[in-house]
């Protein structure tokens, strides 16, 4: 049994063909969307379908295998790294995003004004701005 198969099954999920393959896209493509991830299965699946990596996306989301991130403006992305409250770095130019770790550390690692009662478990937060590459482009560009 492969390092991926332990890791779907031990999640309570059966090791099939289309989930490896979706877990190996994760693993090689962090912060990739669905699209990008079919692309790859679709190499090792051709019968693959978009439908059925937005189902295994679902399932490894639910059980705690990928996270979702939803940056404004952009499709859905899905990444490996799950349980740590780290955030994200979107630029505005190209949407590349980079995870940053949570400068408090414990989650979550924000606090709420008012949590209105509620027992919080986790803070989201996207940073966003450009990146070196877009911010050099803009301040070449004429104004």
């Amino acid at each position: 049994m492969t390092g991926l198969e332990q890791v779907v099954r031990r999640a309570g999920l059966k090791a099939t063909r289309g989930r490896l393959a979706v877990l190996q896209a994760l693993e090689g493509a962090p912060h990739a969307d669905a699209e990008a991830i079919y692309q790859t299965v679709r190499q090792q699946i051709p019968t693959t379908s978009i439908q059925s990596v937005h189902n295994i996306l679902g399932d490894f989301t639910r059980v705690g295998l990928a996270r979702r991130i939803e940056p404004a403006h952009s499709p859905a992305l899905y990444e490996r790294r799950v349980g740590d409250n780290h955030h994200h770095l979107v630029c505005r130019g190209c949407g590349i995003v980079h995870d940053v770790d949570c400068v408090v550390g414990a989650a979550p690692c924000l606090t709420p004004s008012d949590d209105h009662g509620f027992q919080l478990a986790e803070a989201e937060v996207t940073f966003w701005g450009l990146c070196p590459t877009c911010s050099t482009r803009t301040a070449g560009e004429p104004g």
